[in-house]
């Protein structure tokens, strides 16, 4: 199955997708490393960049899922271009795909996480509040099916629900099984 998980930059959809992602044994296609990628290969930053950067991740998906992974895609997916991507990479490969939005109910706190967060991905510079606010207000509404989380709650809570929704169970350290 592919898993998108979706948000705003600074909600945490990182973290929730990292946390399935070691759980599950899964790869995390994480789309602004592709992106920074790009930009670093000398192609200059644009938005015809970012619908690259996720025609590679959702590339990739399909591949893996062709695999018989469960994969996990990481990426604001904020406009239906790009979901229709991951809807297509799924049926590519005769996988479902399941819909995680993630999203921060205390703005105070949004803006915070936002302003400390550091990502280290070269040549790839965090967004102001300015640009996550844009992004907000150009945000589609979903029309699949999801699960809407809010990172207030703590990462270990989000992932037991995020797993329920999914129907699937974490990799276990001792026995390796699902």
């Amino acid at each position: 199955m592919l898993v998108v998980v979706s948000g705003l930059p600074g909600v945490g959809k990182s973290a929730l997708a990292d946390a399935l992602g070691r759980g599950l044994g899964a790869p995390v296609l994480s789309v602004d490393p592709i992106e920074a990628a790009l930009w670093r290969s000398g192609i200059a930053p644009s938005f015809e960049t970012g619908l690259a950067a996720y025609q590679v991740a959702a590339t990739l998906a399909a591949h893996q899922l062709s695999l018989g992974l469960t994969t996990i895609a990481d990426a604001v997916s904020s406009i239906e271009v790009a979901r229709a991507m991951w809807r297509r990479a799924a049926q590519s490969a005769g996988d479902a795909m399941r819909v995680i939005e993630v999203t921060c109910s205390d703005e105070a706190v949004h803006r915070e996480r936002l302003s400390s967060r550091r990502r280290d991905i070269e040549g790839y510079p965090e967004p102001s509040w300015d640009a996550v606010q844009r992004r907000k207000d150009e945000f589609e509404p979903w029309t699949d099916t999801r699960l809407v989380i809010d990172s207030m709650a703590d990462l270990s809570t989000n992932l037991a629900t995020s797993l329920a929704y999914l129907g699937l169970e974490a990799v276990s350290a001792q026995d390796g099984a699902r």
